[in-house]
């Protein structure tokens, strides 16, 4: 059961947007139709019987009028009304039949049904009787009026519709009888007088059936015409632009989806213009240390002395570092700016400043640069936590600087900030790692007392290759570590800030490079019932 319910979702599911409003609308409206008609055929039964049954109450009536005292002191047909007797058996009147007897009144009797003597005044004696239910207990000979009742029955083949009417009357001699009057129609009159009326409704409804098919299947055309004119102009535009799509015509139920649709354009072509950008900066910083190891291979090729050709190799082999650094920052870059951003997790900030440390000293001892780290449970104690817990690494799970991100990427961010501190920082200079927190800011620093960046140029060095240093001084680094280390920094929430270096409480020279990110606050504990 479960199979087949997928299996007709799935077909469903394959239908167009006409044959799913037609499956959805035609069922209710022939539902509805289906009812208006029967609502419509009961109205018109009740009114066609109620005529009809006023026809047969009046004939009962002028019957029962019909019946009074003869000269000679016996009840019998007035007459008057005989001579109208064969009018009502006429062939006219051959669906329509008439009774009137007369019974001895016994009140002892209790069951009408019972066979007993009765004298046929008038009509036909044999029309079907009385039901069962219809005993004397049940219906008692009223004292004013005559007593009602409608029944069915079949008389000759035919259905019929019966009222009989029942009251007492006496002769002369103070004789009581039961004036027992039938009137019987033939059922078939008002199936006559209905059926037309019926066929008129039923033929209503069935255009109206056929005008909502119409209907529907041209106002969806209609609706649809908007996005069938979208779909020829984006088979005309063959992908030439990522033009976003004309929304003017579209309906609005649907321009949230043209609109959804735009935005993803968007991104694919701002995507498209970073991959070309990528390919163009690479190509760009790669093709002159091709070039140059190009050369020196040339010249390796040329020289005898064996001195000059080991020099020559560690030019190349110097070259092919860069070059290898350059691809690594290039990769770095269309990761960290075009990749999703991985799943946070809860680190320590200052956990990662140390190994950022420990990672590259022997990078700065090559350069006799003295490179140290702070540890943050040296410093002011993370706000909410005691001198002791911070020693103890009793903070949020043992994190002294807790962060939650993405550790790798925050790794990664931090060592191009010291890789870059590393690079421009001269020889036998001072370049120092802390970790602290600041209120609600997790902080890690990188200071250094190179050249540092002019004020003016801090809002460019984010972008790519741009190093902040003048052409003719920069001879480290392509000038993209710090786009790096940003787009990595935001990627996890966080963001970073260059300012002037601090030396014994003065602002002197070097760079302060700070890396913030939200630190993370332990989860609200659950409220104690004291009772």
């Amino acid at each position: 059961m479960k199979i087949s319910l997928l299996r007709l979702k799935a077909r469903l599911g394959r239908l167009g947007v006409r044959a799913r409003l037609l499956t959805l609308l035609l069922p209710g409206i022939a539902v509805l139709l289906a009812l208006d008609s029967s609502n419509d055929y009961q109205a018109l039964q009740r009114v066609v019987n109620d005529a009809y049954d006023e026809a047969m109450l009046d004939s009962e009536i002028v019957l029962r009028r019909s019946v009074s005292l003869s000269k000679n002191g016996l009840l019998g047909l007035d007459e008057s009304f005989a001579d109208r007797e064969m009018l009502l058996s006429a062939p006219a009147s051959r669906h329509k039949y008439f009774h009137i007897g007369l019974t001895p009144h016994q009140p002892e009797a209790r069951d009408l049904t019972a066979p007993r003597a009765q004298k046929t005044l008038l009509g036909h004696g044999d029309l079907p009787p009385l039901p069962a239910e219809f005993s004397a207990a049940a219906w008692p000979l009223p004292a004013a009026r005559p007593a009602l009742v409608w029944y069915g029955g079949v008389y000759r083949g035919n259905a019929l519709r019966i009222v009989a009417s029942r009251s007492l009357i006496a002769d002369e001699q103070g004789q009581a009888f039961e004036l027992l009057v039938q009137v019987a129609e033939d059922q078939a009159l008002r199936d006559q007088a209905q059926s037309p009326s019926l066929q008129q409704a039923l033929a209503r409804d069935a255009r109206m059936f056929v005008l909502v098919i119409v209907l529907v299947w041209l106002g969806i055309a209609w609706s649809l015409q908007p996005l069938e004119q979208l779909r020829v102009s984006v088979l005309r535009s063959r992908g030439a632009a990522f033009a976003p799509l004309d929304t003017s015509g579209v309906p609005h139920e649907v321009a949230p989806l043209v609109h959804a649709i735009n935005g993803q354009i968007a991104r694919y072509a701002a995507l498209l213009a970073r991959q070309t950008q990528f390919l163009t900066d690479a190509s760009h910083q790669l093709k002159t240390p091709l070039a140059i190891m190009m050369t020196q291979a040339e010249v390796a090729l040329r020289d005898k002395d064996p001195e000059l050709l080991r020099q020559t190799m560690h030019a190349i082999v110097a070259q092919i570092l860069r070059s290898t650094r350059l691809c690594q920052q290039l990769l770095s870059l269309a990761h960290a700016n075009d990749q999703p951003p991985s799943e946070p997790g809860l680190v320590d900030l200052n956990t990662i400043a140390k190994d950022v440390v420990l990672q590259h000293l022997a990078l700065a001892h090559e350069k006799n640069q003295d490179l140290g780290w702070i540890d943050a449970r040296d410093a002011i104690p993370p706000t909410g936590l005691s001198r002791q817990d911070a020693l103890t690494g009793g903070g949020l799970h043992g994190c002294a600087v807790p962060v939650l991100a993405c550790g790798a990427e925050v790794y990664e961010a931090l060592a191009n900030l010291v890789h870059n501190a590393i690079a421009h920082t001269p020889a036998n200079g001072h370049i120092t790692v802390a970790a602290s927190t600041s209120g609600s800011v997790a902080i890690a620093e990188v200071i250094d007392n190179g050249p540092g960046i002019a004020l003016a140029q801090r809002a460019v060095v984010f972008e790519r290759f741009h190093t902040g240093i003048p052409a003719k001084t920069a001879r480290h680094g392509a000038g993209l570590g710090l786009a790096i280390a940003r787009a990595y920094a935001r990627r996890n929430g966080g963001e970073i800030h260059l300012a002037d270096a601090l030396r014994h409480g003065q602002r002197g020279t070097g760079l302060t490079a700070a890396l913030h990110f939200p630190i993370a606050q332990p989860p609200a504990a659950a409220p104690t019932d004291r009772n």
